[in-house]
């Protein structure tokens, strides 16, 4: 499942990097997608779960290496109680496409994190999906996996 989960995340990545003849890049999202995501990490380290709960969406969830969907209110619960504590990260470059009202972007992370009171540092490579809503881009699925 880790290794199909890999694969997945890494096709929807090069998929983003597959120039779109007809579509112009609207970087004032890509630009403000970007922000988000750094937004993003520095409220996990600061335990900002209103932060957090405002860059999510309510429908917002994820599937695990364990095959476990994670939903925004046990997100945001995890990181309320500590039991994820993010203390540092580092995301490499982020890739972002836009498709009008929605967006994917991608990245590699280094960081520093415990959960449930294990070092689960490492490097990873991230997905996001995120949909324009009211005016606001937000993260609507997530999508990670170790890097090897």
């Amino acid at each position: 499942m880790r290794y199909t989960t890999g694969i997945v995340i890494v096709l929807i990545c090069l998929a983003a990097f597959v120039p779109l003849q007809a579509q112009p890049i609207d970087t004032s999202s890509v630009e403000t997608i970007k922000q988000l995501e750094q937004e993003m990490g520095d409220a996990m380290i600061a335990g900002d779960v209103g932060k957090l709960s405002q860059i999510y969406a309510d429908d917002w969830a994820t599937v695990g290496s364990s095959g476990e969907v994670t939903t925004k209110q046990t997100l945001l619960t995890d990181f309320k109680s500590f039991h994820d504590k993010l203390e540092w990260f580092e995301n490499g470059p982020i890739d972002v496409q836009v498709f009008g009202n929605v967006a994917v972007a991608c990245a590699t992370v280094k960081e520093k994190r415990t959960r449930d009171g294990k070092d689960t540092s490492g490097e990873f490579v991230w997905v996001d999906l995120l949909e324009k809503r009211a005016g606001k881009w937000v993260v609507v699925r997530s999508a990670g996996a170790r890097k090897k």
